[in-house]
């Protein structure tokens, strides 16, 4: 589904002047092959990585050398107006911060995203019923702004914008680091489900829980995947073998040093 090949991103930083001071390496040759319904979990310290990475992948950040194979399809060269078509119809994204326009319903933040590829109207509005209905938020929640809603709506709100484009990849950074712990399970309960029903995603996430939800977990340090993880499809914390499950994921991260 998505492959990178030797993906290097640096950025320099400047003087008042205008001289370059230094230059510093984000990502470190990543080759990554990411395969149809993958739930993909990114770790890492703080300054690891993990979101350039993600934005590279997604065609929001060009890397500095390096290509990214969609589908077989080399997207690193595009053009701008080609990476903005690509992300529409191709990518959905989850935030730590939903940036629902605070101006508009629910219902509208969704049509606006899903007109960008479809412009039958009603098609966009009948399965943006449909996924408002799936992630449990009624038509007078919906119906509601952001500022009348909880977190966890919310959260839930802006799953349903990344999914509203029948997306190949969802891109979730940091989902739950903005919500309660319930309101994060929620999210994630709902990432877990869509991943069982075959959508591919890619999550970068510091918490242990959120991690737990990937059958791949990879381990970024100074830009450089360090290590990887298999844990296997998800099957809940109440089915044999979460345990198992967690221990095995515990024990890489202490071999990576987290």
């Amino acid at each position: 589904m998505v492959r990178a090949e030797g993906l290097i991103y640096e950025y320099t930083k400047y003087d008042e002047e205008g001289q370059a001071v230094d230059t510093t390496r984000a990502v470190d040759q990543v080759d990554l092959d990411v395969k149809k319904g993958d739930f993909v979990a990114v770790l890492g310290h703080n300054g690891s990585g993990k979101s350039t990475l993600l934005h590279i992948l997604s065609g929001m950040d060009r890397a500095s050398m390096g290509e990214v194979y969609f589908k077989d399809t080399n997207f690193s060269k595009y053009s701008e107006k080609q990476l903005a078509q690509f992300r529409k119809k191709n990518c959905g994204f989850v935030f730590q911060q939903v940036c629902l326009i605070g101006s508009m319903s629910l219902m509208d933040n969704v049509l606006v995203s899903g007109l960008l590829v479809e412009k039958n109207k009603k098609q966009v509005a009948e399965r943006g019923r449909k996924l408002f209905a799936e992630v449990g938020l009624t038509e007078k929640e919906w119906g509601k702004y952001p500022s009348q809603i909880s977190g966890g709506q919310m959260g839930r709100a802006g799953i349903v914008r990344a999914l509203i484009n029948n997306p190949e990849v969802v891109f979730a950074d940091e989902p739950t680091g903005a919500l309660d712990s319930a309101s994060g399970k929620a999210v994630l309960d709902l990432l877990t489900e869509f991943n069982r029903k075959g959508q591919t995603t890619i999550m970068v996430t510091h918490d242990l829980k959120s991690a737990l939800r990937g059958n791949r977990i990879l381990y970024l340090r100074d830009g450089r995947i360090n290590g990887e993880c298999s844990l296997g499809a998800y099957q809940g914390e109440k089915e044999p073998g979460f345990e198992e499950r967690k221990a095995k994921l515990l024990h890489f991260l202490e071999e990576m040093g987290w």
